[in-house]
């Protein structure tokens, strides 16, 4: 800001929220009369040179001055003698608002000046000594909004992320003494009061969020008690909003952070209908597409969110009985920029022993004819695959059907075969086109890091990891799927699907042996421990035995 426009400068908003039973207008239009009785400072134009030397001065002496221990003490004890000094005179003038308001103004710029210790993040710990926490804390619970908005606006610049990376031991001696002061319920305390249909609050609603998101980036273990002090609750019934505005995209966001940093708050979520109001709350685009890229990218958050929470099996059930599997399928077929993403809630959702469920009613309401589509064309574009790489797009419609494979039985997994027999096996022969694909690729890279290794004397196992994310990268993975699958339908017992197997790889030269590799060196992967993953080990090992 230059000086014509630090003289220019007015305030964006005066104090508004009066005491308990004061019409908000009054005590609003005080302020407003008080600042207009102010004396107003010249601009740079109609100044003397005399005058804008001394402005020059005056801002070079304020840039010099230095942050210190005695400086931050000093601006908590006049922090806490304004605080003092509002609180007496508010009890003892409870009814004549003009009364307090002078001492309310003189509480608003004091904080305000606390602003500057957030650029000398190692002087936290003096804050924190000096009892400024506590005080910075309870001024949230003000009855005046203006005073809360300037306490959250001073906590999120205290708290952000770049600040507290420059001094982090500093910091985060910050964080504790914020979490001591039961910060995370204070600030839910300040969303349940702010009302965003003024501007000035939604923004100070923002920041709150961005508070809760640079404390969480601090302390991780701070989003378990996301659940404990209503913060969930409050983002999801918030996200019963139709309409979409910046406030909804920060809390998609931050619910997906709540959610990827504590395990425990995916299982509570099912608790308090969390999987629901997200299914809810993207019935909105089973249709229709986002408006603009940022309620696009709201839409990925709740997706997001809603894959991590099917990690926990609880919400498997509750995912299933609000007829998400329904939503997914539906969203598949619309064709829509909700489509890629659906398939990715389904991968999370028919995986493990925990998707047999979805894995059924997924066949029952006829997925395979939305699903199949998916495996046998990849979109060209990369907005048509939800930004989506070909090799990711590939990897979750191959997952699927392995998952189904695996799942089912009976009837149900007889008409997932049969969708390889029909069209004279057309799905078999896009099924090996992909398998060789990414074979040719994993050979690729497979002879890169045998040359690499041959040069090396030592290969420890830090290489060994590095070497096997190149694999990772090339497709190792979605090629797992695709062999899996292969197995599995070329020992399902249809010698038709068998035969066409072989045919097709023997016109590439190849045979079903990198099949049987690529499955035992996945098998390995899986352990040998007796629990679900030796099952599965043993599972493959019996189809391999059965390939010939």
């Amino acid at each position: 800001m230059d000086i014509e426009e630090l003289l220019d400068f007015q305030p964006a908003r005066t104090l508004k929220r009066g005491p308990d039973g004061e019409a908000e207008g009054e005590y609003e239009g005080m302020f407003k009369r008080k600042a207009l009785e102010a004396p107003q400072k010249k601009n740079y134009e109609d100044m003397t040179d005399e005058e804008r030397l001394a402005l020059v001065m005056e801002l070079d002496e304020d840039k010099t001055t230095e942050m210190d221990e005695g400086t931050v003490k000093k601006m908590i004890i006049n922090l806490e003698k304004k605080h003092a000094k509002n609180q007496e005179l508010r009890i003892k003038h409870t009814e004549q608002p003009e009364r307090f308001m002078e001492s309310e103004i003189e509480l608003h710029v004091e904080i305000g000046k606390c602003l500057t210790i957030a650029t000398q993040p190692n002087l936290y710990p003096v804050l924190v000594q000096s009892n400024g926490v506590k005080l910075i804390v309870s001024l949230l619970t003000h009855p005046n909004s203006d005073i809360v908005l300037g306490v959250v606006d001073l906590l999120h610049e205290l708290t952000d992320t770049d600040v507290i990376n420059e001094a982090l031991d500093d910091a985060l001696e910050l964080v504790e003494a914020l979490v001591k002061n039961q910060i995370m319920s204070v600030l839910v305390q300040v969303l349940e009061t702010l009302d965003e249909k003024n501007d000035d609050e939604a923004k100070g609603l923002h920041n709150v969020l961005g508070i809760v998101e640079n404390l969480v980036e601090a302390d991780p273990e701070l989003a378990d008690h996301a659940f404990k002090h209503g913060l969930l609750a409050w983002i999801l019934n918030r996200l019963k909003i139709r309409s979409f505005d910046q406030n909804k995209l920060y809390c998609s966001e931050l619910l997906a952070i709540l959610l990827q940093s504590s395990v425990s708050n995916r299982t509570q979520l099912g608790m308090i209908e969390g999987i629901d109001t997200m299914l809810q709350a993207l019935a909105l685009y089973k249709r229709r597409n986002p408006q603009i890229a940022e309620e696009q990218e709201m839409m990925h958050n709740l997706f997001d969110s809603l894959c991590l929470a099917l990690l926990a099996s609880t919400n498997r059930d509750i995912f299933l009985k609000g007829e998400g599997v329904e939503l997914m399928i539906l969203m598949l077929r619309e064709k829509k920029m909700s489509r890629p993403p659906a398939l990715k809630v389904l991968n999370f959702a028919l995986q493990g022993d925990e998707g047999i469920n979805c894995c059924a009613k997924f066949i029952d309401v006829y997925g395979l004819r939305s699903l199949f589509p998916c495996f046998m064309k990849t979109p060209g574009k990369k907005a048509k695959r939800g930004g989506f790489s070909e090799q990711e797009w590939v990897e979750h419609v191959t997952s699927i059907i392995s998952h189904l494979l695996r799942n089912l039985s009976g009837s149900q997994l007889q008409r997932l075969l049969n969708k390889f027999v029909e069209d004279d096996h057309l799905k078999v022969d896009r099924l090996v086109e992909l398998h060789l694909y990414y074979l040719n690729r994993a050979k690729l890279v497979d002879r890169e890091i045998m040359e690499e290794k041959s040069q090396l004397d030592d290969i420890d196992k830090e290489k060994e990891n590095e070497f096997y994310l190149k694999r990772l990268d090339v497709g190792l993975f979605t090629l797992q799927r695709l062999t899996y699958i292969i197995l599995s339908i070329g020992t399902a017992g249809i010698s038709s699907v068998l035969s066409r197997i072989k045919q097709l790889l023997n016109l590439k030269n190849e045979t079903l042996e990198p099949v049987r590799e690529i499955m035992k060196e996945y098998a390995e992967s899986l352990g040998d421990d007796k629990n679900k993953a030796s099952e599965e080990k043993l599972n493959i090992n019996h189809m391999i035995n059965q390939l010939t």
